[in-house]
């Protein structure tokens, strides 16, 4: 099968994609441990430290030793587990608080090799500098991009505060490629934006859940009805928004639901572990003590809804998504999400290292689990007109090693698809997408949302784009494009 994609990164943003995260920045709590530690094991792992310091080729350092037996450890539990170094543990605070060192651009890989400027962050150093979307960058610190990987081009791009790098950068128009000197500083990074689509019509996109996405979405919000009182539909676009803080996603659903309504329990090994949360200041709120749903316009809980997701919709995202279908009170559009329904715990181990342990299931109010399965739309679109592009050739949940099974209900078996999947992807290579710009004129998912609000038809997802089979049929339909 062929490789999968990527679209599109944060420079800066460490948060994992697909993480539901529940911030417990806290020393280790363990349940005793019983049965007693298994001795012979342990002396197993002695014996082979012991080989390793006595006959590997080079020296080899304990630390490194112990801290990669701890990683590997911890990284056989499911895809979602990890060791976190000091880098990785201060990346992960950063994306979680939406800050981060950086230049506050957002990049995607474009078809040639080079990096693509999809939008710079506004009042940011390469915002400032005069950094446009559109621009390809074609070097860093006059290092060839081309054969960079967009994570390797990522952490070349970042930095510490005040220290600099060069971009050279090739723009359509331009004879010659132009040469940025910008400085890194710290990016405050807003995770919501939304506007008026059209008179009467609102779209409020949340792109990650971090601890000010509560506090950013009620401003928002407050600012669109300032705008217009009498909005008659909202959209929700939660497309390709990969999860972030637990908190987050339970005042978002919130904002939309009645008061103190269960939002999403969790069930795992630990008593605390083993909880409901609901629709209360107490369950979202990280900034302050003070509840930045209180003054929402009180039309928010009725207005017509639609939610926007796709395959890129992933953990805190499905928590509101699954919410917001279980009370009814929002259409959910798109496509399957991701389908990861596992929460992670932050255990601190020192000051600058911590374990992220996933110590618990998510479930929907209903009791709905969608680990390995996902958030199945109300109503099926594709991503564009014609077909779902490469949105349905994205990694799941379910295409992961070692993770969850799905304790409520049997998974869909994991069909082998190898080659029909490589012949989509020629398919969908061959219509050459851009990179669809969210809220555009051209969001054909956006557009479909306002016609279901208006009463209009809606042009659904062919059935030969869901597939759930390798049949001749389906080949068939490929064949014809």
């Amino acid at each position: 099968m062929g490789k999968k994609l990527k679209n599109s990164g944060l420079v800066g943003l460490g948060v994992v994609a697909g993480v539901a995260i529940s911030l417990q920045f806290s020393a280790m709590a363990q349940k005793p441990v019983d049965p007693p530690l298994p001795l012979e094991e342990l002396r197993q792992l002695a014996d082979v430290f012991g080989l390793i310091k006595s006959d590997y080729v080079e020296p080899v350092e304990d630390k490194k030793l112990l801290t990669e037996a701890i990683s590997g450890m911890v990284a056989s539990l499911d895809p979602h587990s990890a060791y976190l170094d000091k880098k990785a543990y201060a990346e992960l605070r950063e994306g979680s608080q939406g800050k981060f060192v950086g230049l506050g651009i957002e990049i995607g890989q474009s078809e040639d090799g080079y990096i693509k400027i999809v939008a710079p962050i506004e009042d940011s150093p390469a915002w400032r500098a005069g950094i446009k979307p559109g621009d390809l960058i074609s070097r860093l610190d006059n290092t060839p991009v081309k054969g960079m990987t967009l994570d390797d081009s990522i952490k070349k791009m970042r930095g510490e505060p005040n220290s600099k790098v060069s971009l050279t950068v090739l723009r359509k128009g331009e004879a010659e490629p132009l040469v940025f000197n910008i400085t890194r500083e710290e990016i405050h990074q807003k995770s919501v934006k939304g506007k008026l689509v059209e008179p009467g019509y609102a779209w409020l996109r949340i792109s990650q859940f971090q601890e000010p996405t509560v506090d950013d979405m009620a401003a928002k919000i407050a600012e669109l009805y300032k705008q217009d009182p009498n909005i008659k539909g909202l959209i929700l676009d939660l497309r390709n928004d990969p999860g972030g803080v637990l908190q987050g996603a339970i005042g978002v659903a919130a904002a939309f639901l009645p008061k103190d309504s269960p939002i999403v329990s969790t069930n795992g090994q630990l008593p605390d572990q083993k909880q409901i949360f609901y629709g209360r200041p107490e369950y979202y709120a990280l900034r302050n003590d003070s509840d930045a749903l209180a003054k929402l316009p009180a039309a928010i809980k009725r207005v017509p809804m639609v939610v926007l997701v796709n395959t890129g919709s992933a953990s805190a995202s499905e928590i509101v998504a699954g919410a917001l279908q279980d009370y009814k009170r929002a259409e959910i559009i798109g496509t399957q999400t991701f389908g990861k329904g596992s929460v992670q715990t932050i255990r601190q181990l020192t000051a600058d290292t911590a374990v992220k342990l996933t110590t618990a299931r998510y479930y929907t109010p209903n009791g709905r689990s969608i680990q390995a399965k996902g958030i199945t739309p109300d109503v099926p679109v594709d991503e564009y007109a014609d077909g779902d592009g490469l949105n349905a050739l994205r990694t799941r949940e379910a295409d992961l090693d070692k993770h969850l099974s799905n304790d409520r209900e049997q998974e869909g078996e994991k069909i082998k698809r190898d080659e029909l999947e490589e012949q989509l992807r020629i398919v969908a290579l061959e219509k050459k997408r851009k990179p669809l710009d969210y809220g555009s004129g051209e969001d054909f998912q956006l557009q479909q949302a306002l016609n279901h609000l208006k009463g209009l038809p809606v042009q659904t997802a062919k059935p030969a784009t869901t597939v759930v089979s390798v049949d001749a049929g389906l080949k068939k339909d490929l064949a014809k494009k």
